[in-house]
């Protein structure tokens, strides 16, 4: 059972209406780092968990992300209906569908359930959630950097902030379950390979980039693959 308060969990509120900006909000309205993606994302995750822990968490956050697409709608609501019809349609996007939020990105694409990413095993979505957030956290920041009005920065830094705390919960729960660090989940062994490093790019010196990445203890470095093919 939903139920809706008409209460945002953050007051919006638009000092100087924007309806050029409001086309750069649907890309966390309609986009595929936005909102409406997350909240679907999670929700639907959610019935392949059996961890009745993570279960919960997993829809608290796509409840709240619902939440989330509500403010950036009347984000988008605010920037283009108390403006002069003539610049709402100064955006072609409004122009064309009329005012208020739209299931399109800033480009006028429309919303795609290709944009979910989901596998059905609990580490592997966690992993794809974390890069999800990550992604809604650029564009609000890029967001930011665009925005002339203050009320508006005000709820997309909540926004921004509320990225890094769902990322925080998604590798909390990844450490639950010991898988933080480790890559290896499923059935499925890796062969002898698992282990190598193989030096495949040069800068046409002698010198080669070494770091943990391809380093021991848990890499063994293969300076010339085509060497030890032969």
């Amino acid at each position: 059972m939903f139920f809706h308060k008409k209460e945002p969990i953050h007051s919006v509120k638009v000092d100087e209406c924007n309806p050029r900006f409001a086309q750069l909000l649907l890309e966390q309205f309609g986009g595929a780092t936005g909102e409406l993606t997350a909240a679907l994302q999670y929700w639907v995750q959610s019935f392949h968990v059996e961890n009745a822990g993570i279960r919960d968490m997993l829809q608290d956050i796509a409840i709240e992300e619902f939440g989330h697409l509500e403010m950036v709608g009347k984000l988008i609501e605010a920037h283009t209906k108390n403006s002069d019809q003539t610049e709402a349609y100064k955006s072609t996007l409004f122009a064309i569908r009329g005012i208020g939020p739209h299931f399109l990105d800033s480009q006028g694409n429309a919303w795609s359930a290709n944009y979910l990413n989901e596998g059905g095993d609990v580490v592997r979505d966690l992993r794809a959630n974390i890069a999800a957030e990550a992604g809604a956290r650029q564009t609000y920041e890029e967001l930011i950097k665009l925005s002339t009005d203050q009320g508006t920065k005000n709820t997309l830094v909540h926004l921004l902030t509320r990225e890094i705390s769902h990322t925080q919960m998604f590798m909390k729960a990844l450490d639950s379950l010991g898988k933080l660090t480790d890559p290896f989940f499923g059935n499925v062994q890796p062969d002898e390979t698992v282990s190598l490093y193989y030096n495949l790019s040069t800068n046409g010196t002698d010198q080669h980039q070494r770091g943990p990445w391809n380093s021991e203890p848990t890499f063994n470095y293969v300076a010339n693959p085509l060497e030890s093919r032969s």
